[in-house]
């Protein structure tokens, strides 16, 4: 399942997986889900973009010790 995105000029492949994920390292599968678009630094603007739904990862780094 995808969400689609518009792309506005400038942004970006981490802010996009930040925005949708809450984790700006998780790009990848965005990437590979837009082969059709070159890697650049910054995206043009009016680009649609498949977003794959992700399950959520849970992350321990910020819980206290005695929950992880």
């Amino acid at each position: 399942m995808f969400i689609a995105h518009v792309t506005t000029e400038g942004e970006r492949w981490d802010q996009l997986a930040w925005r949708y994920y809450g984790d700006a390292h998780r790009y990848l599968p965005i990437v590979e889900a837009n082969t059709h678009v070159p890697i650049t630094a910054a995206l043009p603007a009016g680009l649609t973009l498949a977003i794959p739904m992700l399950e959520a990862v849970t992350s321990t780094e910020d819980l206290p010790p005695w929950m992880r």
